[in-house]
């Protein structure tokens, strides 16, 4: 039988709401409605001269050579990035799950990489592989690999995922690190006696019962792949070189913020929030199909 919590007045549990709701409507739902509103018109940098137009914004967006080209760059910097954080949080976590000496020290140290603000992320990897004064830059470039990712857009799309990816591990590597110490012992010890080798065991019994956590992460990741990497693309590369970093939600702040296209911008975050809710939507329906909550 489950206790009830009972206020002595009925207004107090609103109250308590009042400050999250504030926040929640501020910083959410007024710049969601400025969005779409400003995705139907058209606006003079200045405020001065507001013209109604539909859906004109959608229609120059979705035709735009630079904008289809930057969703490509951003599904492939998301899978990347997803790729890689949630690979390196699953595997760190496996071994910190061992029994090692030190393994407390090591759950601690794998933790710092998620407190960095993503521009610091970007800072740290862009003193260790600048093409001149980087530690491992220059170790390409004298191991004869022709490495300056402000010149090649290959090796900036890999740079900013890797650094993206790095600032992520520890996030991945605290809840799969959780799920791995939720499995009972004796499920694991029971199939080894039955002759399960290591790699049986995490492929049979291990990784299922992850599939919840690793579903949540799976959302997780790509909603912050997708929102939250400005920093680490405008702390490194700044969109470049020749826009072949330039993801969905850095266009959105060039052509808001620098080239004052407010409607074509606000279009495009539009786009981008649907093009996530849509994603979400595939995962929940198709990939949970696949997640054992028992």
């Amino acid at each position: 039988m489950h206790r009830r919590v009972v206020f002595e007045s009925r207004l107090l549990p609103y109250l308590l709401l009042v400050p999250q709701l504030a926040i929640v409507i501020v910083f959410f739902f007024w710049p969601a409605w400025q969005a779409v509103f400003q995705s139907f018109i058209r606006q003079d940098p200045f405020g001065l001269r507001t013209e109604f137009i539909w859906f004109e914004n959608f229609a120059y967006v979705l035709s735009n050579p630079f904008y289809l080209s930057s969703v490509r760059t951003t599904l492939i910097f998301s899978a990347t990035v997803m790729a890689l954080a949630m690979g390196s949080g699953l595997l760190l976590a496996v071994m910190a799950d061992s029994d090692i000496r030190g393994s407390g020290l090591y759950k601690i140290l794998l933790m710092w990489p998620y407190a960095m603000a993503p521009a610091v992320a970007a800072a740290l990897w862009l003193f260790m592989f600048h093409p001149t004064v980087g530690t491992f830059g220059r170790a390409l470039n004298a191991a004869g690999i022709r490495w300056d990712f402000m010149l090649n857009g290959g090796q900036a799309l890999l740079l900013i995922a890797m650094a993206s990816a790095w600032k992520r591990v520890g996030y991945n590597f605290i809840f799969f690190l959780a799920g791995l110490q939720s499995i009972p012992k004796e499920v694991t010890e029971a199939a080894s006696v039955d002759g399960a080798g290591a790699f049986q065991r995490f492929r049979k019994i291990i990784f299922p019962l992850l599939s919840p956590t690793t579903f949540f992460l799976l959302v997780v990741n790509l909603i912050w792949a997708f929102f939250e990497t400005f920093g680490v693309v405008h702390a490194l590369t700044k969109g470049g070189p020749g826009k072949a970093t330039e993801t969905l939600i850095y266009k959105v702040y060039v052509d808001g913020v620098v080239n004052l296209d407010l409607g074509g911008s606000s279009a495009q975050s539009v786009i981008l929030m649907l093009g996530v809710v849509a994603l979400t939507a595939v995962q929940f329906r198709y990939i949970e199909r696949r997640v054992h909550y028992q």
